[in-house]
């Protein structure tokens, strides 16, 4: 899903008192449904959580920085954080944000650990003690490098009141959302519209913008018609890398003089995920992934379906995340080393067939896209047309994102398009995750180096000894590679096309979410 955004432009000092309230209205259009927004599970709108909830911690460029908490200090064994939090806070329904609110959030979160098995800090925590009201300490089991990084995350570690609890957690649901954050969802109705009104009392200030609607709107044409009228106006890349109109469509709008472009840095992979466990299948076979790999034209899909807006991926993550510099084969575009890769496997061309076999079984495979994302559905055609001209039978088939999400999760699937989790998460996030139920173990349980793999993740999010730590990431990223489970495809940025008038936009180390309260109209 791209979102976007209607805003109107500033006005003059003479304007109506009707025109100056509708320039502090945002309204933009979603190919989903916001969904439930209980900051303690999975099925919510990020960049909606992200406005309503916070974390006691920020990640940004230039590190971990207080959020919640002012301040932190690490016992020198790793095992024991204490924060000291903000004194000047209120969730919003009133309830005061202090240290027994956070010690009553991260219990109902670890109540439910199973479901944030892919976090390793939720199999860490031990325990959580109120030292004084603004004071809380949060135990682990053994030292965890990434902590502080994963407490920031857009979810689950964030907070809503107390008060929202039903039996005393939110595992089962919640009775509101009323988080700390720059934003209160005042009116939903599902697969309609979102209300979110400016807190007022806002520890950080009152945000510019009074009003942001989130308005479902089918994606594509209807979206860029939208658009053109300028019923809405602004668009940005979301949390599953899905898209509401293709590059060409934006390039269009900013031709007319009325829009502008700004692109994070690269934050992601694009990638074609592998189920390695799917014995019946032939994408069981790492011969049949690894043929898959070089059969894809990464060079074409980023100049033509992209545009040039992404960069050809080649690993997993880029050089540019931190412990993955590392020297690994590079497999190009190359159909004939595919057929031979195949061959070798002893899947076969008989007689006039199109489809190679092995053991009577047919070389075929079903791939899933999102059906929101115009360019996953190019890509996917474009993907399918050249591996039949390797012998292999790709079909496809577009889901909504939360169906993809789903198979993921359940193993139901050969081939899905998917991304790694981002810049703030990569690499510890998406590789803790290899070995996750809820996420890449259907993924990774097949290969044949699964054991020592597991083993190697487990190790490298403990260990205090950076060359120790760089030595393991690179053994893991080393074996994935090999076992070409994870088949990148593009690196990508966040994009957002926005009104010439809207200033301050900016970006998170994150692709799942904006910082809304920062803009502003000129």
């Amino acid at each position: 899903m791209v979102s976007v955004f209607v805003a109107c432009s500033e006005t003059s000092e003479n304007t109506s008192g009707e025109e100056k309230e509708q320039e502090q209205e945002l309204v933009y259009a979603a190919a989903n449904d916001i969904n439930d927004l209980n900051p303690h599970l999975y099925a919510g709108s990020m960049p909606a959580q992200g406005k309503i909830f916070e974390s006691l911690v920020e990640n940004t460029e230039e590190g971990i920085k207080p959020l919640l908490a002012e301040s932190w200090d690490i016992s020198d064994d790793g095992t024991v954080y204490t924060f000291y939090l903000r004194e000047d806070v209120t969730f919003h329904d009133g309830e005061p944000f202090n240290a027994e609110a956070v010690k009553q959030n991260i219990e109902a979160i670890q109540e439910n650990a199973e479901t944030h098995a892919w976090i390793q800090l939720s199999t860490k925590i031990v325990q959580c003690d109120v030292l004084d009201e603004y004071t809380i300490e949060i135990t682990l089991s053994e030292a965890y490098y990434p902590t502080l990084v994963e407490l920031s995350m857009t979810r689950p570690y964030i907070f809503t009141s107390p008060n929202d609890f039903i039996d005393g957690g939110t595992k089962d649901g919640v009775d509101g959302y009323n988080g700390t954050g720059p934003y209160m969802l005042s009116e939903y109705k599902t697969d309609e519209y979102a209300i979110f009104e400016a807190n007022e009392n806002y520890w950080g200030g009152t945000p510019h913008i009074q009003t942001i609607t989130s308005q479902v709107l089918p994606a594509g044409e209807t979206t860029f018609l939208a658009l053109q009228k300028g019923e809405v106006n602004f668009v940005f890349t979301d949390d599953r890398g899905a898209d509401s109109i293709d590059v060409e469509a934006m390039e269009q709008l900013v031709a007319s003089g009325d829009y502008q472009i700004t692109r994070s840095k690269p934050m992601n992979t694009k990638m074609i995920v592998a189920n390695s466990s799917r014995v019946d299948n032939p994408v069981n076979e790492s011969a049949v992934r690894e043929a898959i790999w070089y059969s894809i034209d990464r060079e074409t899909i980023a100049k033509d379906i992209f545009s040039d807006t992404e960069t050809v991926a080649h690993t997993l993550f880029s050089s540019n995340i931190h412990y993955a510099d590392v020297e690994l084969k590079e497999r190009g575009y190359d159909v004939e080393r595919a057929k031979e890769i195949l061959e070798e496997a002893g899947w076969l061309l008989e007689g006039n067939a199109e489809v190679r076999t092995k053991d009577g079984q047919e070389l075929a495979m079903l791939l899933y896209y999102d059906v929101n994302s115009p360019s996953q559905k190019t890509q996917a055609e474009f993907i399918q047309s050249t591996l039949k001209d390797v012998g292999v039978q790709l079909d496809i088939f577009g889901e909504e994102s939360t169906s993809i999400a789903n198979r993921r999760t359940t193993g139901d699937y050969d081939l899905l398009f998917n991304q790694t989790w981002g810049l703030a998460y990569d690499p510890q996030s998406t590789i803790s995750a290899f070995k996750s139920e809820t996420a890449y173990m259907h993924t990774t349980s097949g290969i044949e180096q699964v054991d020592e793999l597991y083993e190697k993740i487990d190790e490298v999010m403990v260990t205090m000894d950076e060359e120790e730590r760089s030595d393991l990431y690179a053994d893991i990223l080393t074996i994935v590679h090999e076992e070409a489970v994870f088949i990148p495809i593009s690196n990508g940025s966040m994009t957002v096309v926005a009104p010439n008038e809207l200033t301050d936009i900016s970006f998170r180390q994150t692709q799942f979410e904006l910082p809304f309260e920062q803009m502003r109209f000129e």
